[in-house]
């Protein structure tokens, strides 16, 4: 079996990229799933005070920001920076300026609630 290849997603790829749907002012670029455990690599792209309600990782995730500052109750990640969540991590999140984010889910995350959340 071939590998997924995306080319020059960290250096500016993600700007040629199409974007769909995913939260309110958030919007996702699906970049490769795993049929059988639901494991996925995608890109988000958060306009500015854009948020994810908070919910719960089943499996490891993990964030590369690639453009702006993401936030979550335990601090503020800037362009750059790799931030990894256990499985059983609970947060919410958000961007004031709008940020860009490659993020893997090792397996689908469960959604707490349904309602924006604010800083």
């Amino acid at each position: 079996m071939r590998p997924a290849v995306f080319e020059q997603i960290i250096t500016g790829g993600w700007d040629r990229l199409d974007y769909g749907p995913f939260r309110p002012g958030v919007t996702i670029h699906r970049l490769w799933k795993e049929p059988d455990s639901g494991a996925e690599w995608a890109v988000l792209k958060y306009q500015p005070g854009a948020s994810v309600p908070r919910h719960r990782h089943v499996g490891i995730e993990t964030i590369i920001v690639l453009d702006g500052n993401q936030s979550d109750e335990h601090g503020t990640y800037s362009t750059g920076d790799i931030i990894c969540n256990a499985p059983g991590s609970v947060h919410s999140v958000w961007s004031e300026p709008g940020c860009v984010v490659l993020i893997f889910w090792g397996l689908p995350v469960e959604l707490l609630d349904d309602l924006p959340c604010c800083p």
